[in-house]
C-alpha cells in the first residue's frame, strides 16, 4: 500500500528548509514569547506570513501549548485558500503532511465520519497552500504525538465553517487553529487602525465586525467566531503586529 504525502512547499522561503535551522528558529522563537499565560487553550488564531515577519506573533501564541503538550491528540486547522477558487472547504486525501521536521499523520477517520455537505477532497487546494503548512512546524515542536485535521477554505459562508467546526470539536483532547493574517497592503497607521478593529471585534465574538478585507482568512476566522461564541468561550489577545513593525519600512 502506498503512503499518499502532501509535501512542503514554501520550505526555503517561508521558513527554513534545513531541519536543524528550522528547529534552532522555532525554539528561539517560543522561548523568546511572553512567559505568564499558564491556561491551556481551546483555540488560537495565529498568522501565516513568513516566519521573519510573523513568526514571533504565531509563538506568542504556541507558546502556551508547552505545559499542555500532552494533552493535544488532535489538531483541527483552518486557513484560507490563496492558489485556487472553489466552493465550500477542502480536505485532503493524502496520508500525511510533510515538512523538514518530519510527517504529521492526518485524522481520515473523523473526516470520513463528519458528512458535511460543504466538505470536498480537494488536493489540488492543498497543493500549493503555504496558510496551513506554515503552522506545522510550531505544531511539531511543541506537541507530543498529534493527528491532523486540514482544511482549506474557499467560498464558504461563516455559518458553514462553524458547523464544521462544532461537528469535528470533539473533547479537550482537540485544539481548533485559525491561520489568517488580517489587513494588506495599507499604509502602515491605515493598518494599525483597521487590525485594532479587527482585534477588537475577535475579542467581542463579534463575526459581523470582521469583513472580507480585514483579513485574509475572514470566513474561518468568523466561523471559528460563532462557534466559540456558541460555546461562551473567553478571547485573549497574545500579540498583534503587522510587517512594518518588524521590518521597520512602514
Amino acid at each position: 500500500m502506498m503512503i499518499r504525502i502532501r509535501e512542503a512547499v514554501v520550505a526555503g522561503s517561508f521558513y527554513p528548509a534545513d531541519p536543524g535551522e528550522l528547529h534552532s528558529m522555532v525554539r528561539r522563537l517560543l522561548d523568546a514569547a511572553p512567559a505568564g499565560q499558564r491556561l491551556a487553550p481551546t483555540a488560537l488564531v495565529v498568522p501565516h506570513a513568513g516566519y521573519i515577519y510573523s513568526g514571533a506573533v504565531a509563538a506568542a501564541a504556541y507558546a502556551l501549548l508547552r505545559e499542555h503538550q500532552r494533552r493535544y491528540r488532535r489538531v483541527l486547522l483552518l486557513g484560507p485558500a490563496h492558489c485556487m477558487a472553489f466552493r465550500g472547504l477542502a480536505a485532503s486525501s493524502a496520508d500525511a503532511f510533510q515538512t523538514p521536521l518530519g510527517e504529521v499523520a492526518l485524522d481520515h477517520a473523523s473526516l470520513d465520519a463528519l458528512q458535511h455537505p460543504a466538505v470536498l477532497t480537494i488536493d489540488a487546494a492543498h497543493r500549493n497552500e503555504h496558510s496551513l503548512e506554515v503552522q506545522l512546524p510550531f505544531l511539531q515542536c511543541v506537541l507530543d504525538s498529534f493527528s491532523l485535521l486540514p482544511l482549506v477554505v474557499g467560498d464558504a459562508h461563516a455559518e458553514e465553517v462553524a458547523g464544521v467546526i462544532d461537528r469535528l470539536w470533539g473533547d479537550a483532547e482537540t485544539l481548533v487553529i485559525v491561520s489568517s493574517d488580517l489587513s494588506h497592503y495599507l499604509h502602515y497607521e491605515a493598518a494599525r487602525d483597521s487590525d485594532n478593529r479587527t482585534c477588537q471585534a475577535i475579542e467581542l465574538l463579534d463575526d459581523g465586525g470582521i469583513g472580507r478585507a480585514a483579513a485574509c482568512g475572514a470566513t474561518p476566522l468568523r466561523g471559528l467566531l460563532i462557534a466559540a461564541r456558541r460555546r461562551g468561550l473567553d478571547v485573549m489577545t497574545l500579540g498583534l503586529r503587522n510587517s512594518g513593525d518588524v521590518s521597520g519600512d512602514r
